[in-house]
């Protein structure tokens, strides 16, 4: 006789409708399969109007999204680029692909993004970039990174692959920057199962990125090349997955602003909890709702998972600091460590409802 398995309460799942498949199976019949299609620039050109940019280049992933922006933005091995210390190791990996030094600072407590006071201590003669990140859908504090990127004339990249449809004073992230990096994972507020995205108001990146991507191939000479490109096309089924989705993102992030305010009112008043801030004059996309277990450490919290896994609940930790990697430069980073170790991201799946939130919070309060 079989056991029994008991049902987990994932992080994430993608909201699929009819409209993503028959997007799909469009493009499927179409032959269209690889990286040309009508999908392609429908999407770009869709997602780009979205954010408020002049223009959009699509790619295979969020990760090679960065590395192709750095490339583009001609930042090299002598360079140095400021990330904060807490993030996905994505925006690490890429500085290293081109062999430049990452340089990583602290974090606000509250939004948990690039501390900007932090930020202008770290930069040298060297420093060419900053790649602030939206972390867990909250935007950093793009007025003051980009004053501070203007004095010392400084490229930025923003990592938005968290935070589709966030604001700042009613502006969507991914159209401060020179350049934005979105990434359309499947565990992401819109998904195109792999896939990313770079936004930019800038004509000639537009035409660099376009070119680097496709294995910097002569426009007017086929099959030839000048220089090392890259092959970090999307696909035309993907293109179709993200097209439909982008078409139901005012949807999405509905549903994941409603799910925040479901955990918000369960929580608010638990004193052992810190739930996602939101700061003034901006709106957080709230990818995943996250607490910080006050006076927790690190272990304690750690079991907390285990216990809530057991219960059938699914929790994340949060990311652990880059200077902690053996890859990086250890560094001495207060707030980024502080937080880490106490952070948890809770299940936020399109297929929530509130009864499922309630008993999510019901069980943690237990387990407090």
């Amino acid at each position: 006789m079989e056991k029994n398995v008991k049902k987990i309460i994932a992080i994430s799942e993608p909201s699929i409708t009819q409209k993503e498949i028959d997007y799909v199976t469009d493009a499927v019949t179409s032959g269209w399969v690889s990286s040309l299609g009508k999908y392609i620039n429908l999407f770009e050109e869709g997602f780009a109007n979205y954010c408020g940019t002049k223009y959009a280049v699509s790619t295979s992933n969020g990760t090679t999204g960065l590395h192709l922006s750095l490339v583009a933005l001609g930042i090299t091995a002598q360079d140095e680029v400021i990330v904060p210390d807490l993030t996905f190791i994505a925006t690490a990996n890429a500085v290293k692909y081109i062999g430049a030094k990452v340089v990583v600072v602290d974090i606000d407590e509250d939004t948990l993004c690039m501390n900007p006071i932090a930020l202008e201590a770290a930069i040298t003669d060297r420093t060419k970039a900053i790649i602030p990140v939206h972390l867990y859908g909250h935007p950093a504090d793009m007025i003051e990174i980009n004053r501070i990127a203007e004095k010392y004339h400084l490229f930025v990249i923003e990592d938005a692959a968290e935070a589709h449809g966030a604001e700042i004073n009613g502006r969507r992230v991914g159209s401060f920057g020179d350049l934005g990096v979105f990434s359309f994972y499947g565990n992401k507020i819109m998904t195109s199962g792999e896939g990313g995205m770079i936004t930019t108001n800038d004509i000639n990146l537009y035409e660099r990125l376009k070119y680097l991507r496709d294995h910097a191939m002569s426009m007017e000479k086929r099959y030839w090349h000048t220089e090392i490109g890259y092959n970090y096309r999307m696909t035309n089924l993907q293109a179709a997955l993200g097209l439909a989705q982008l078409e139901r993102i005012d949807e999405l992030t509905l549903k994941k602003r409603e799910i925040f305010n479901w955990y918000y009112e369960n929580l608010k008043d638990t004193p052992q909890v810190k739930l996602n801030f939101e700061k003034k004059n901006v709106k957080n996309a709230f990818w995943l709702p996250c607490i910080e277990l006050l006076g927790y450490s690190e272990k304690n919290r750690d079991l907390l998972l285990v216990n809530l896994k057991e219960i059938g609940i699914d929790g994340r930790p949060y990311f652990y600091p880059i200077s902690d990697m053996p890859m990086f430069e250890d560094v001495e980073t207060k707030i980024a460590h502080l937080v880490s170790h106490r952070g948890i991201s809770l299940p936020s799946h399109f297929n929530l409802d509130k009864n499922n939130v309630d008993f999510i919070c019901s069980e943690l309060k237990k387990l407090l």
